[in-house]
């Protein structure tokens, strides 16, 4: 995989005034690289704030703290001009294929507007092959030009979503959730388009989602988050094949698995107890209330982010690295 840093978050916050009921910490201090080429998943229950990260890494919302690394350039410290440009780059896919598109106007006008606002493909013609060339490309076909997006089904909206996120030849796409209000039989693909369309044009992605078993077939990394931290980020592979972190062993352990036999074997962990709420986070150890192995000193000190393999890090007391005498290595267990 392509080590070249595309993006990087660095300590990144964004909270949000209640008013008189306190502060809302949304993020609360993420950071991670996305390498050019490769899929980043960003996963965890709603509520986690993964939505908002991606949303702030974008723009759309301003940060509390902490920095957004594009192309060498801070996200938010740009000026207008530099921004316009910086749009052109990134763009994003969202969540809702019917709320994300304007019902009033026709498919070739939302794929247009992108365009037309930067100034692309000012000759009529030229701007029309390229809204067709781009319809082919997600799947559907010039024809689909003139309708209206009521005229679609959930997966079709999802394509001219897509078609209009790609119509500006970004760098970096973020797709929030692109898959979560379509049926089971058309995620997987809408999942082999992006995977297609990242091949084809050397797209880089970071990809959120609740659903794990989806985010596997697509990411090269994931990043877990819980309660607007990050609690361990590593491999595809890795991940599903030794989760570190106690919430992350239980988003697995709730994926089914197709073989009957393998899944009635399998022990199932259930997390006890509410999610905390973001405005009054619990001290030390976010997870701390719904982990099993929860020690004291979870609820006094905020675990460290450490390396416990190669490029598998974790933030939980459960783990301590120490290095031997012969300057390897080793993972300590502190189960109870």
């Amino acid at each position: 995989m392509n080590k070249e840093i595309l993006l990087s978050v660095r300590n990144l916050k964004k909270y949000f005034a209640m008013g008189k009921s306190g502060v809302l910490k949304a993020v609360d201090g993420i950071s991670f690289d996305i390498y050019k080429g490769e899929t980043f998943g960003l996963v965890g229950e709603s509520g986690c704030g993964k939505s908002t990260a991606g949303r702030t890494m974008i723009g759309l919302y301003d940060r509390t703290d902490g920095e957004v690394i594009f192309n060498g350039k801070n996200v938010h410290s740009l000026f207008e001009k530099e921004k316009f440009h910086f749009y052109k780059q990134m763009q994003m896919i969202f969540q809702d294929p019917y709320a994300s598109l304007n019902p009033r106007a026709t498919v070739k006008e939302i794929i247009a507007e992108p365009m037309e606002v930067h100034g692309l493909f000012p000759n009529r013609k030229e701007r029309l092959e390229r809204i067709y060339q781009l319809l082919e490309d997600v799947g559907l076909n010039r024809d689909h030009a003139n309708r209206y997006p009521h005229e679609f089904s959930g997966g079709q909206r999802q394509r001219i979503g897509i078609a209009r996120a790609l119509a500006l030849d970004p760098e970096f796409i973020i797709a929030d959730e692109p898959i979560s209000a379509l049926d089971v039989s058309v995620q997987a693909q809408v999942v082999n388009l992006l995977k297609r369309l990242q091949e084809e044009k050397g797209l880089t992605y970071l990809f959120i989602a609740h659903d794990l078993s989806m985010v596997k077939q697509i990411s090269n990394r994931i990043g877990v988050m819980y309660l607007g931290h990050i609690v361990e980020l590593t491999a595809s592979s890795q991940l599903y094949k030794k989760p570190l972190h106690p919430y992350t062993q239980a988003l697995l352990s709730a994926i089914p698995i197709p073989d009957p036999d393998v899944e009635d074997q399998r022990e199932r962990i259930i997390l006890e107890g509410e999610l905390p709420s973001p405005m009054d986070p619990p001290s030390g150890c976010v997870f701390r209330t719904r982990c099993k192995h929860a020690m004291e000193v979870c609820a006094v000190k905020k675990p460290v982010w450490q390396e416990i393999d190669k490029d598998h890090f974790v933030a939980c007391h459960l783990y301590n690295v120490e290095v031997t005498n012969d300057g390897n290595k080793e993972m300590l267990i502190n189960f109870r």
